[in-house]
């Protein structure tokens, strides 16, 4: 059985094939303002300059949040060269990246999610 995070990282690669993700800050920014972000995901070694502007753009929106891998993994589950954040723009996927990631916080593996 693969771990939790394979598996999220797996999904997220079915997601960008889906054209449901918005790969790099600006076009994460740009999904939350536009009102498709489903769920942000951000690498664990984004700098803080791109964290505070995606945190600031989503002032006041209840988008779930979560760290998976650090940049160059996230990057590679997209087929990308390293990203900060990654935004996941249809709800299925979001909702199966989120019941992983939570799984794995509960005990499973390691993965921060946050509302």
């Amino acid at each position: 059985m693969a771990n939790p995070r394979s598996e999220a990282l797996g999904l997220l690669g079915l997601a960008r094939r889906a054209g449901a993700v918005a790969s790099g800050t600006e076009a994460v920014r740009r999904a939350i303002r536009e009102g498709e972000a489903r769920l942000v995901l951000v690498a664990g070694d984004a700098s803080r300059v791109q964290l505070d502007k995606i945190r600031r753009t989503m002032h006041d929106r209840p988008i779930p949040q979560a760290i998976l891998g650090d940049r160059n993994t996230l990057g590679a589950a997209v087929g990308l060269a390293p990203l900060s954040a990654v935004a996941v723009t249809h709800v299925s996927f979001a909702d199966r990246l989120l019941e992983g990631l939570v799984g794995a916080r509960n005990g499973r593996g390691a993965a921060g999610v946050e509302e």
